[in-house]
């Protein structure tokens, strides 16, 4: 027999038994409650706990279809067909990109509740994508950076 055939033939509730006991001869140490159980619900020993559960298609489908419109907001704003230096324009392009983070954001929860970890990476990135764009309009407009521009047209 192998080490592998010792651990699984251990009596688990014995040894944690024995830590408990030493642990509550320590001088000063509070004792934990004990662990609350559903009646009937108790899974037998050895029994394997419940795997995650499965994802439905529609789950899926509805996740990448979030990161998949975030991404086709992030890629248009690149292709943002008016001037946006100042004034109403700079505030709908501005829009524009909050709308690029918050299809990020979105579609991050989404994937996070869903592990869909391709789906996530994307969202994160989106979600840097947009704060990249805001961060080429209102840094020169709060004087942080080398070009100083203004938020309305003179």
């Amino acid at each position: 027999m192998g080490r592998k055939d010792d651990v699984r033939d251990r009596d688990w509730d014995k040894e944690l038994a024995e830590v408990d006991r030493l642990l509550n001869n320590i001088p000063g140490h509070v004792p934990a409650p004990p662990p609350v159980r559903a009646p009937g619900g108790a899974r037998p020993a050895g029994a394997p706990a419940a795997g995650p559960r499965k994802l439905s298609t529609r789950e899926w489908v509805g996740t990448w279809i979030r990161v998949g419109l975030g991404l086709l907001i992030g890629i248009g704003m690149t292709q943002w067909p008016y001037t946006h230096g100042c004034g109403l324009k700079l505030w709908f392009y501005l829009l524009g990109v909050g709308a690029v983070v918050a299809a990020g954001v979105w579609s991050s929860i989404s994937s996070w509740r869903r592990h869909l970890g391709l789906a996530h990476v994307l969202s994160q990135g989106l979600v840097i994508w947009g704060l990249v764009l805001a961060a080429r309009e209102v840094l020169p407009r709060v004087h942080y950076a080398r070009d100083i521009a203004t938020w309305m047209c003179p």
